[in-house]
């Protein structure tokens, strides 16, 4: 049987701190589903075509990566698409704390998915989408917090 794993988030705009948890994850699972939510209660700075189209073009070469959309629960989607496990990022105490409940939450919900916990590295430790956005929309340089391909794509959105 694969291992296969989601990664949810809405990835408004996907930072290299989920590049470097989702890098990471293929060490441990056969493929990875990089699960964009729709959240009802987010407006999103950039559509969900775009968030996909990074995705896809940060990993043009790796099948084992892919991303998809989703409706509602994460647990719909990992059944969705036979995953067994989700993975979470881990930045702070906080983060834990609070991504435990709903490991807790979702695993009532099926127990046969299993949460799997992945501390960030501490140079992305500041690295947030809501962060890069704000700076976004204040004109900063949000270039050192993405990927090569969305710093790219936002400078030509600029110009």
């Amino acid at each position: 049987m694969q291992r296969i794993a989601v990664f949810p988030g809405t990835f408004d705009p996907i930072t290299i701190g989920h590049v470097d948890i989702i890098n990471r994850s293929l060490g441990l699972f056969d493929k990875v589903v990089i699960g964009i939510g729709r959240n009802v209660n987010k407006l999103p700075m950039f559509s969900e075509e775009q968030r996909i189209t990074w995705l896809k073009e940060i990993y043009k070469n790796n099948p084992r990566v892919e991303a998809v959309l989703y409706d509602g629960l994460t647990i719909k989607c990992c059944q969705q698409v036979g995953a067994h496990y989700i993975i979470r990022g881990i930045r702070y105490v906080n983060d834990f704390e609070y991504e435990k409940a709903i490991a807790d939450m979702n695993r009532s919900l099926d127990f046969h998915i299993e949460t799997v916990f992945l501390t960030c590295l501490p140079q992305y430790t500041s690295v947030a989408s809501t962060l890069v956005r704000d700076v976004i929309r204040n004109g900063g340089d949000v270039t050192p917090f993405l990927p090569e391909v969305v710093a790219e794509s936002l400078k030509k959105l600029k110009a």
